[in-house]
């Protein structure tokens, strides 16, 4: 049974006495053509393994399994594994694993099951969107793309550039290591229960190679993350007011004035290659 309509999804909620649990950020989409436009975007064929995160009631599993290889689908509510284990029961090239996805070893999974490269697909709860995004963009487990469901203000500064409201920290490190591209922008009534804000769809193109060359990629995002925790200082005056990196602001004067830029420069009008080229002489 197709349960990706408001009706069946009711349904099914009250068959098994299920609660929505807030603590899990729990929004099942509800909107069939909008997860037919999800899975679209994700450009799933045949050979790929998929990840889904958080399958919820599996709506979007069960589409995804239809056109992948394998589906891993990882979800913390051990109360939503029966339900998974109904909806899905036709779909055996599922792998239904009940587990926390921040602390579950994607690498060690892709090794046991050979598994070259993954397609993550999810409706991430928005309480913990950045920590799984940046897991999965850092980590060293094979990952080829990245379509999720987003808070739209998430979405929105992932793929903004320097002087502009929503730039920071997660502007740079999601564009270091991907391409972003909004997909879609979703209303509320797509989901039940619906959610206080709208939502965007972000497909996030993996890079083999980062777009900007580096000597120290950690360094240089210590430093973008200090600039940014007090973005109304001078960049000077953030990153010297930062005792974890041991900078005098006459040095980062140095190295700016090197660079051609004022020491009154504030972070937010740094791109990447410039944040880059600041790293390497820091």
């Amino acid at each position: 049974m197709r349960i990706a309509t408001p009706g069946n999804t009711a349904e099914l909620i009250r068959k098994h006495g299920f609660s929505v649990r807030k603590k899990y950020g729990q929004n099942f989409l509800v909107d069939a053509s909008m997860l037919e436009k999800i899975v679209d975007s994700a450009q799933i064929g045949a050979d790929d393994t998929v990840l889904e995160i958080g399958p919820g009631l599996g709506g979007m599993t069960q589409l995804l399994a239809e056109r992948a290889g394998h589906v891993l689908a990882v979800e913390i509510d051990s109360a939503l594994i029966p339900i998974l284990g109904e909806t899905l029961a036709e779909y055996p090239n599922v792998d239904l694993v009940n587990e926390d996805i921040l602390k579950f070893d994607l690498k060690a999974y892709a090794r046991e099951h050979g598994t070259e490269r993954f397609k993550v697909v999810a409706n991430l709860p928005y309480y913990i969107t950045t920590p799984i995004l940046m897991q999965l963009l850092e980590g060293d487990a094979p990952i080829e793309s990245i379509t999720v469901m987003v808070q739209k203000e998430v979405a929105d500064r992932m793929q903004v550039g320097p002087g502009t409201k929503d730039y920071g920290a997660l502007s740079l490190a999601v564009q270091y290591r991907a391409k972003p591209v909004v997909v879609a922008v979703v209303p509320p009534e797509c989901f039940l229960p619906r959610p206080g804000v709208d939502s965007s769809v972000i497909r996030l193109e993996v890079y083999d190679k980062p777009p900007v060359e580096v000597r120290r990629p950690d360094h240089m995002f210590r430093l973008i993350r200090a600039s940014f925790n007090q973005r109304r200082k001078t960049l000077a005056n953030a990153l010297s007011g930062d005792p974890s990196l041991g900078l005098t602001r006459e040095r980062v004067q140095q190295a700016l004035e090197e660079m051609g830029l004022s020491a009154m420069v504030r972070g937010e009008t740094l791109g990447l290659q410039e944040f880059a080229r600041l790293s390497d002489a820091l």
